[in-house]
């Protein structure tokens, strides 16, 4: 069996042929390549090759060491601000530098956080905001930024049922 294995690599080393790698699509002869079986010893440049692959992923694990650390470092983070946000957002109209009364504001959490009806403690009613409070560098989601738009638009009804 080693014989047939032996011979078939002699003869691939002898050919015209030419091969395809997988990877990167690029043509080779044959010929110009270590041939081996696998089942014995590595030859040396091959043995070369694989210590340097063995050093390239050794390196290569450590930095997904390191990123995921800073990953979890940064979720942790970013959850304690969300959590910390949705605190302050469900205090926040109680807050004395508000500058709101708290009579005008209604929570809705989501999609936005307060509707304040602006003169209502008073009856009298001069102009509705759709308020979202955000924390840090918080930005409005897809959801918000839809109501934004449409109140922009000045695209809001009040209906009866």
């Amino acid at each position: 069996m080693a014989n047939n294995r032996n011979s078939f690599l002699e003869h691939l080393r002898n050919s015209d042929l030419d091969a395809r790698c997988p990877n990167c699509n690029c043509e080779f002869r044959i010929s110009s390549t270590t041939l081996f079986d696998g089942l014995g010893k590595f030859p040396k440049e091959v043995q070369q090759k694989q210590l340097e692959m063995i050093k390239s992923l050794r390196e290569k694990s450590e930095e997904l060491k390191k990123k995921r650390f800073s990953a979890d470092v940064t979720s942790e983070r970013m959850a304690v601000a969300s959590g910390l946000g949705k605190i302050i957002e469900k205090v926040l109209p109680a807050y004395r530098d508000f500058n709101q009364p708290i009579a005008d504001c209604r929570a809705l959490f989501e999609p936005v956080d307060l509707i304040i009806f602006k003169g209502c403690c008073n009856l009298n009613v001069n102009w509705i905001t759709f308020m979202d409070i955000k924390t840090g560098n918080g930005n409005l989601n897809d959801h918000q930024k839809m109501i934004k738009k449409v109140v922009e638009k000045k695209n809001v009804k009040c209906e009866m049922v």
